[in-house]
């Protein structure tokens, strides 16, 4: 039962096509736009109508298709029926089909073409059943994905037989020219119309700018992130109120720790990544995740088609240097496919800071500030990964094997989030190499598979055993009595960590108007520590093991109702986490105690969206969530960081609800809007309490975050000046006057910005130099206002520690220079222009103005 799509053949189009009969074929940048358009990557199998096979009936139904830039068929109107079922059973296996996106300049779009999708029964019964993809029966066939087009010479090669001989004429084929409409660029369309809670933000610009990812995040509504020093530094994301381990975070679905990236989302490289998903509050259950904020999803490059490699290089202040390189293959006629990828990362980061300096002579600190550099800051991290497998296979649309390994080490100036007594020889680093085993296919009859493993081994390393006290000016003073700069005793730990994930998802689509999807997530972490020095106190603290077995799943349903006007998506959660810990009890050499708990908790969501019209649309979204606590909350980091085994899980009741404007093809430009408010109440949320003899999680018993983000943008036509701007508050505080500070009820919860906002205008100008190049001017802001340290009841208010607010600048100025298939940028960019001083994380200092300079290769 073949289908011919109008991406099977040369199709003409009312918007230029490549390759088009009669159209202009001319280079890149000698005429307009070169529209490529969508090709047959995934098909539905229809279902051969009873009364038609009974009565040996054949035929071809003709539909409009309408996909979207992701490639989803989002509309299938059938313009030429055949009756007796045939249109029904047609329409329901394109609305399930996949395509790859139309292109405009190498840019995916949305579009219509016609579709002709061919019903045919077998002369007799086939000896052994057929790939669909070759045209066997209907009767027979049970459902594949094609590959790559043309769809039809794919799968001779793939099965070696010729296509059968079509019977009567392709309606398909002799239709009027396909329709090529053009309505966007945005790869997350798909997304962004969902009923999910989500924002997306496409990188492509962002890898040729010079921000880290965290920078990039931090320009997004409702998001704050904040450092405690420069490039490598430990970093504080937060979304609508709730921080760190609250938010969960991902690479292609996979746990960030468990990808090869055990440093965090803020240092990982903008470059492998394609775009950034963040989930508002409410998490959707093929994550298998237990946030209680929400989550934040990187997606690399998954496209798997021909032959592409990318390199990038940044150079910039206090000795930064940051390289990427990625490639991949397809070997066509087997599916064979590969992808490798690595970066380097390396900043010295001895920027300068104002410090009060302590006279060695009197033991006093100076009353005025001193300009210093940071002189033990420096970071370094380097990884790789490399890819294999098969692709659009008719038994595998992906079976693929990444294997990876990650390094890492970090020199600390301080303690952690206090700028006071300065550490010269404190360090700590990482080695997690890991693998993840990748199987997706389509099992027929509307059902879909997916299924991960995956599994990290951690090697963990902090070292504190410096006999020297070092000033500001990174002199060694004098010697310790005890070695050790970060406590009074000295510490040379290994950490082992096995890391272990699993994940099973199903899909059933009953009908075009119903989904069901099913998942399951078991993830296990053991955790082992060694103290390498001869003390024999120190060794016993840290023996014993830890572990940790998390299982979340949860079940979906996903309607779609009146031309996908309405989408609502309802789901349950169970959350089991099992925790057991042997250690040694206090003050009893040789005695060990075992500690269980097992904790188990049910969740439930919904989200909603109504479109009013191809350019409003409005969501609604609430989840009652549960979060489970973290290893490093629960038995600490070892180094910095004390246990806590009293933690327990903290539970939310989140909402969202918003609307967005979407304008993109007026005469005045396009146009954006995009507001939503939101509150969080949670019982027993778990934050830092960083004292300076001590650093530990702890719960405050309850807390509320109230508030409302929005976003608006405008582009002209012909994309030559664009303005974006976004601003963000939110009321959080404390909701109980029990437990921890329980004198502090219905106050700012500490040391979180509750005001801050984004803006950014840039001028493009095309053409300048070459055919399709193009040369832009950005300007960023970011401002957040003042806010204090501590409970803004503590103390005198006069006297109260706090961040001043502040208002920082950045400048790029980019070149971009397209020669298909080579994409060549250099961008020249400022941050902190005017050199303002910039305070983050408790109050530490950030670098002020540096500059950058990037390079990137695509082909």
């Amino acid at each position: 039962m073949p289908e011919r799509a109008a991406g099977d053949r040369e199709p003409t189009a009312s918007a230029p096509v490549a390759g088009s009969p009669g159209l202009d074929r001319s280079p890149p940048g000698a005429g307009g736009p070169r529209i490529e358009p969508p090709q047959l990557l995934e098909r539905a199998e229809a279902e051969y109508p009873q009364a038609a096979r009974a009565a040996r009936r054949e035929g071809t139904v003709e539909l409009k298709l309408l996909i979207d830039a992701a490639g989803r068929v989002t509309e299938a109107e059938v313009t030429r029926p055949l009756g007796d079922g045939f249109d029904e059973a047609a329409r329901a296996a394109a609305l399930r089909s996949r395509f790859t996106p139309a292109r405009r300049d190498g840019t995916p779009i949305a579009a219509r073409i016609l579709y002709g999708y061919e019903f045919r029964l077998p002369e007799e019964p086939p000896a052994e059943p057929t790939s669909p993809a070759t045209g066997g029966s209907a009767v027979a066939a049970t459902g594949a994905a094609a590959t790559t087009p043309p769809p039809v010479k794919r799968s001779d090669q793939a099965n070696n037989a010729a296509p059968p001989p079509a019977k009567g004429p392709d309606p398909a084929n002799d239709a009027a020219p396909a329709e090529v409409t053009v309505r966007g660029a945005a790869m997350a369309e798909r997304l962004r119309l969902s009923a999910q809670a989500i924002t997306v933000i496409e990188t492509e610009e962002a890898q040729r700018r010079t921000a880290d990812m965290g920078e990039v995040l931090a320009r997004t509504q409702g998001v704050g992130v904040r450092k405690s020093a420069g490039l490598g530094s430990w970093a504080r994301f937060s979304l609508n109120g709730l921080t760190d381990e609250q938010i969960r975070f991902f690479v292609d679905g996979v746990p960030l720790d468990l990808a090869g990236y055990p440093f965090g989302v803020s240092n990982v490289p903008v470059n492998l990544v394609e775009r950034v998903e963040i989930y508002r509050g409410v998490v959707p259950v093929r994550f298998g995740a237990d946030a209680l904020g929400g989550a934040v999803n990187l997606v690399t490059n998954r496209d798997v088609r021909g032959t592409h490699g990318a390199a990038s290089y940044e150079v910039g202040s206090y000795d930064t240097h940051r390289l990427t390189l990625s490639a991949r293959h397809l070997h066509e006629p087997s599916g064979l496919f590969t992808r490798v990828s690595g970066f380097f990362d390396y900043a010295k980061n001895d920027y300068p800071v104002d410090v009060r300096v302590v006279d060695f002579k009197t033991g006093r600190k100076d009353s005025e500030f001193t300009r210093v550099r940071r002189f033990h800051d420096a970071y370094r991290a380097a990884g790789g990964s490399a890819e294999v497998g098969f692709v659009n296979r008719p038994w595998a649309r992906r079976l693929l094997l990444r294997a990876f390994v990650t390094d890492y080490d970090k020199e600390h100036q301080h303690k952690f989030g206090v700028m006071e007594t300065p550490y010269g020889e404190v360090t700590n680093g990482e080695t997690a190499p890991g693998a993840t085993l990748q199987y997706e296919q389509g099992l027929g009859r509307g059902v879909a598979l997916e299924a991960l493993v995956g599994y990290t081994y951690g090697r963990a390393t902090f070292l504190d055993v410096s006999e020297c006290i070092y000033d500001w000016f990174g002199r060694c003073r004098s010697k310790r009595p005890n070695p050790g700069e970060d406590e009074t005793s000295p510490r040379d730990r290994v950490f082992r960590e096995h890391s272990g994930l699993g994940r099973l998802s199903l899909r059933y689509r009953p009908h075009p108007e119903h989904a069901l999807q099913l998942s399951v997530s078991p993830t296990f972490i053991t955790r082992t520590a060694e103290e390498r020095r001869l003390d024999n106190d120190a060794r016993e603290q840290l023996r014993g093991a830890h572990s940790l077995f998390t299982w979340v799943h949860g079940v979906e349903h996903q309607l779609n109702l009146f031309d996908d006007r309405l989408e609502n998506s309802l789901f349950v959660k169970d959350y089991v986490q099992l925790l057991r810990m042997k250690g040694r009890l206090p003050g009893l050499h040789g005695f060990f105690e075992q500690r269980e708990r097992d904790t188990h908790r049910l969740g439930v969501g919904d989200g909603l969206r109504y479109r009013f019209a191809e350019w409003l649309y409005a969501k609604a979204s609430y989840e009652w969530t549960t979060r489970l606590p973290r290893p490093v909350e629960v038995f600490g980091d070892g180094a910095m960081i004390v246990a806590n085994l009293a933690l327990k899980p903290e539970t939310s009741h989140n909402g969202n609800v918003g609307f967005t404007i979407d304008a993109r093809d007026t005469a005045s430009g396009a146009w954006r809007l995009d507001a939503n408010g939101f509150v969080r109440a949670v019982e027993r949320l778990i934050v830092l309490n960083n004292r300076t003899d001590s650093i530990q999680y702890i719960h405050v018993s309850g807390a509320r975050s109230l508030g409302i983000e929005a976003a608006a943008g405008w582009t002209s036509p012909g994309e030559h000046l664009a303005l974006d701007g976004n601003i963000t508050y939110d009321d959080f505080r404390k909701t109980s006057d029990e437990g921890n500070f329980a004198g502090s009820k219905g106050q700012r919860m500490p040391n979180r910005p509750w005001l801050f906002a984004n803006g950014s205008a840039r001028v493009q100008l095309q053409e300048v130099v070459a055919p399709r190049d193009a040369i832009s001017l950005t300007w960023d802001t970011r401002y957040v206002h003042e806010f204090y340290l501590g409970f803004e009841n503590w103390g005198q208010l006069d006297s109260k520690a706090k961040v001043d607010s502040q208002l920082l600048h950045s400048l790029a100025l980019t070149y971009v220079a397209r020669d298909e298939p080579r994409t060549v940028s250099f961008t020249i960019e400022a941050h902190n222009l005017t050199n303002e001083r910039a305070s983050d994380f408790y109050g530490v200092q950030r670098p002020g103005r540096t500059l950058f300079s990037k390079a990137t290769l695509e082909m």
